[in-house]
């Protein structure tokens, strides 16, 4: 089965979408998504070319997407919180030459790339596209997602039909059926919200409830009106909904699961004390289209992220690669046919993270019971997640290096009790130069995603080293935590 496929397991007349008062049937969606393949198509889009689309969610998105992997393009989702300098890096490295987005972005550098309305792409009549090639299969590249880099720019993840539809497969856990309603509140550009949300939904048959922006309370005003029976969202929207809602506003919900990020256990218990309700969890990555381990519907396991999926192979190792004894910590290595083809025109990081083995190194350190429940302890890598959204540290620090008067600089994850955690930004300052902590977080508030600017902004007399010249961020850590309390 390929990605656009998926819609054939609605019922024409049942209601696939609904969308600020548009209900659309999976009749209308085929249909919708027909027009958009077509006017693709005469604007020049063919097998293996990219289209980018940089937009909230909508019903338009649901349709570019689909309509792009119908002529076996490539989407190319952006998160639509990255700057411009952010978003043009991507496009030049995907290639992208035509933009789907609700309104003009405006690049500083000039890019060979056509932009347009995507609220009214599908408008124009076009003539019918052609099928796609016979050659054309399920491991081609359905997707490229961008995740950000360890080393500075973001990598493009690729994922196959074969990948997406594999993953989505595996969601059953969910126990989604024809007459569920689906609240699509996590963006459709994340790997999270495309695959387990929006994905699973349609593969289903149920219907999929779009929140475009998310405000708490008119969430819970969409959940209690609409009779959303499915909520799949991050710990801090739990967190909030948790304080604003009341038992009465959630009793059409049969299922809620948490995933992006580890669920606090005091998020869990106040949630559970308030509504007496389980949430299921989740673990996944971008690289495994993502999810690794969800929890089946009604075998929640407070503080696990769920079984390991049907299909998907785990190793749990040490730093030798050595599979270490069950109940001890090691690194997560996944296989199976959710993970990634490897990054987009990077064959050196798919070597670093794809083994010759096909094992996708997650870089998570992880555990698992006597009963096969597997637990996320920390993270190998320094990336921090804020409000379910990738941050990670170099990315924040080439750009801080980049104001006049910084030395040196550590962007360090530090807890938050409503977003996760936040970054917190540490300096020090070349002789004889001042910085001003205002003017340095406008620098990066125009230069970066304002959730990746970091919340705090420290100046220090000196930036620790180790003895072999590495900036030592445990040490800092552990003074700022000791200054803290």
């Amino acid at each position: 089965m390929l990605v656009h496929e998926i819609i054939n397991n609605g019922r024409e007349e049942d209601i696939a979408v609904v969308d600020e008062g548009r209900r659309i049937t999976y009749a209308q969606l085929k249909e919708g998504i027909k027009k958009y393949r077509n006017h693709l198509y005469e604007i020049g889009i063919r097998t293996g070319d990219r289209v980018g689309i940089f937009s909230r969610n909508s019903l338009e998105f649901v349709y570019a997407y689909f309509a792009t992997s119908s002529l076996g393009a490539i989407n190319v989702p952006i998160n639509f919180q990255l700057s411009t300098r952010e978003t043009a890096y991507i496009l030049q490295d995907a290639g992208v030459k035509h933009l789907l987005t609700y309104e003009p972005l405006k690049f500083e550098e000039k890019l060979s790339v056509t932009q347009h309305n995507i609220a009214t792409f599908g408008d124009k009549i076009s003539a019918d596209a052609p099928e796609l090639p016979a050659d054309f299969d399920e491991n081609n590249p359905c997707v490229i997602i961008y995740t950000s880099g360890t080393t500075g720019n973001p990598k493009g993840a690729m994922l196959s039909h074969k990948n997406l539809v594999c993953n989505t497969r595996q969601c059953e856990v969910f126990k989604c059926h024809s007459k569920c309603k689906v609240l699509c509140v996590l963006p459709m550009y994340h790997c999270f919200g495309w695959t387990c949300v929006v994905l699973n939904t349609f593969y289903r048959g149920a219907e999929l409830d779009v929140m475009r922006v998310f405000k708490p309370k008119d969430m819970v005003d969409m959940v209690r009106e609409q009779e959303i029976t499915d909520i799949i969202i991050v710990p801090s929207i739990f967190k909030l909904i948790t304080g604003l809602a009341k038992p009465e506003d959630f009793k059409s919900v049969r299922f809620f699961m948490s995933g992006g990020t580890t669920l606090p256990d005091k998020i869990v218990e106040e949630f559970n004390k308030k509504f007496n309700r389980k949430i299921a969890e989740g673990y996944g990555l971008s690289e495994a289209s993502p999810a690794v381990f969800l929890t089946t519907h009604g075998e929640e396991r407070q503080g696990s992220c769920g079984k390991l999926l049907k299909g998907t192979e785990v190793r749990l190792v040490d730093e030798d690669g050595l599979d270490v004894a069950p109940g001890e910590v090691g690194e997560v290595l996944v296989r199976g046919g959710q993970v990634m083809l490897g990054y987009w025109n990077n064959p050196k990081a798919t070597a670093e993270t794809l083994d010759e083995d096909g094992w996708l190194h997650t870089g998570d350190v992880g555990k698992v019971d006597e009963d096969g429940y597997y637990y996320i302890v920390s993270r190998i890598k320094e990336m921090i997640i804020s409000m379910g959204e990738n941050i990670y540290p170099r990315e924040v620090e080439e750009v801080v290096y980049q104001f006049k008067g910084i030395k040196d600089a550590a962007v360090i994850g530090v807890d938050d009790k409503l977003r996760g955690q936040v970054g917190a930004c540490f300096y020090d300052v070349q002789d004889g130069a001042t910085v001003d902590k205002s003017e340095l977080k406008k620098f990066l508030q125009k230069n970066l995603a304002l959730y990746k600017v970091p919340r705090e902004f420290r100046e220090l007399k000196e930036i620790p080293r180790t003895s072999t010249g590495k900036i030592a961020k445990r040490k800092i850590l552990e003074d700022y935590m000791a200054a803290r309390a």
